[in-house]
């Protein structure tokens, strides 16, 4: 009967065995969530290829160069002036912006005070400059490329009958020669007088025109119908 018994059981613990390994060859393997991506899409972790199209192509606004803009052409011209009371510096203006010129102030490194225009006062600054042909007052920075300038246009206030002394300190200071100089004044009332030819004489090869003496309250258009009636090429 025992033996009966024990044989049950093993046959039993032999059945149960067999349905354990059945289920487990029948169970399916379940995929990494770590998917690679599919085919044609760009994996944020690696670089998605260089589609720059850039490199070798020119840029218009890189590459300036043109062969066919022409080079720039015309005559170039400058207007200097020298204005203590800012009244010489209106008409410069005028001319430069009727010529599209360009505009260059002499000032001087010391500056006149209303003490040194008086020219009531034997004693003042202006006086004693005047009354000294070789005085020249010093001019702080200076014109950038005179060489390129055609035409010269130089005005001035009349002190004493002449040009101020720093105008002939700004003469000395260039070369002229081939240029076309324009001299022009401002006054309460004196013409331009011999101004104009002594400083003249501070030159070489230049080509002087007559000197115009200008109201201060001139508009632009009657400056500039001076300008025009010169009889000069102003170019485009």
């Amino acid at each position: 009967m025992m033996k009966k018994v024990i044989t049950v059981l093993i046959s039993l613990l032999m059945i149960l065995s067999l349905t354990a390994c059945g289920n487990s060859a029948g169970q399916t393997v379940q995929p990494s969530t770590e998917e690679k991506p599919a085919a044609g899409t760009v994996n944020s972790k690696e670089p998605a290829e260089n589609t720059d199209t850039s490199e070798g192509q020119t840029n218009e606004s890189e590459n300036p160069e043109n062969p066919d803009i022409p080079e720039e052409q015309g005559t170039k011209v400058l207007v200097a002036y020298f204005s203590a009371t800012n009244t010489t510096q209106g008409i410069a203006e005028h001319i430069a912006n009727g010529l599209n010129a360009d505009i260059y102030e002499i000032v001087p490194e010391e500056p006149y005070t209303d003490a040194d225009l008086n020219y009531n006062d034997n004693n003042s600054r202006t006086t004693i400059e005047m009354n000294d042909p070789d005085a020249r007052p010093a001019i702080t920075g200076s014109v950038e490329d005179m060489e390129q300038y055609d035409i010269v246009f130089i005005g001035y206030p009349i002190w004493w009958g002449e040009a101020p002394r720093i105008v002939s300190t700004f003469v000395e200071s260039y070369d002229f020669s081939g240029k076309t100089i324009v001299p022009f004044c401002t006054s309460g009332g004196s013409g331009v007088g011999s101004s104009a030819t002594n400083l003249e004489q501070f030159t070489d090869g230049a080509d002087w025109l007559p000197g115009m003496r200008l109201n201060g309250s001139d508009s632009q258009d009657t400056v500039m119908e001076w300008v025009n009636g010169l009889g000069l090429d102003f170019g485009e």
